[in-house]
């Protein structure tokens, strides 16, 4: 078996600094400072798996989008609603960037969790608007909203940045394609020789 090579990092922050900056140009995607500061923070906290899933009886899970939203829905006051529908959108943005080609066989794909989060992220934008928080992260959420799909597609391309190879599953990506729009996925087909046509009648059962 061959042996993987391990680069040591001093700075996790610092790593995913470096890689989303990377990520952002390859898939030509612009941002505010503080929005890209906030992805790699994302990134950072995530990385610690106790961060990302919820603790239960049978192990850490992750809990149904849908749970989340309820949580904002039926929150108490409006600082508890924030931060369940910042939490919605985070989650949703880290699971289609590093996990949405293998949504395919899950009960909702990727697409669901673009329209989530971004969702998430818009309600956010404009319930922090003219608070102490909102001067500081109103624009981050809002462009997170905006470009969400665009967002997904750059921690897509830092997941592939840290894997030695690349297994393209090309119905996979096209179905991606139809769903999102993602430009990553148009770009991987085309590298593969496939140009994407809304107007091919695909079968996505495989």
């Amino acid at each position: 078996m061959r042996a993987e090579r391990v680069t040591p990092v001093a700075s996790l922050t610092e790593f995913f600094k470096d890689a989303v900056a990377r990520a952002m140009e390859q898939q030509n995607v612009s941002a505010a400072d503080h929005t890209s500061y906030y992805i790699v923070n994302l990134l950072t906290l995530f990385a610690r798996s106790e961060a990302l899933f919820d603790p239960a009886d049978e192990g850490p899970t992750l809990r149904p989008l849908a749970a989340m939203l309820a949580d904002a829905l039926s929150a108490s006051d409006t600082q508890e609603r924030n931060f369940a529908l910042q939490r919605l959108g985070d989650v949703s943005l880290f699971v289609a960037g590093f996990f949405g080609e293998g949504l395919g066989t899950k009960p909702v794909d990727v697409d669901y969790y673009v329209q989530m989060g971004g969702s998430a992220y818009g309600s956010l934008s404009a319930s922090v608007r003219g608070t102490a928080r909102g001067r500081a992260l109103g624009e981050i959420f809002a462009e997170l909203a905006v470009k969400f799909q665009a967002f997904v597609d750059v921690l897509a391309q830092v997941r592939d940045q840290a894997q030695s190879a690349q297994n393209v599953d090309v119905l996979r990506l096209y179905e991606m394609w139809l769903k999102t729009g993602s430009a990553r996925a148009a770009s991987l087909l085309r590298a593969a020789g496939i140009e994407p046509n809304r107007l091919l009648d695909v079968d996505f059962k495989h």
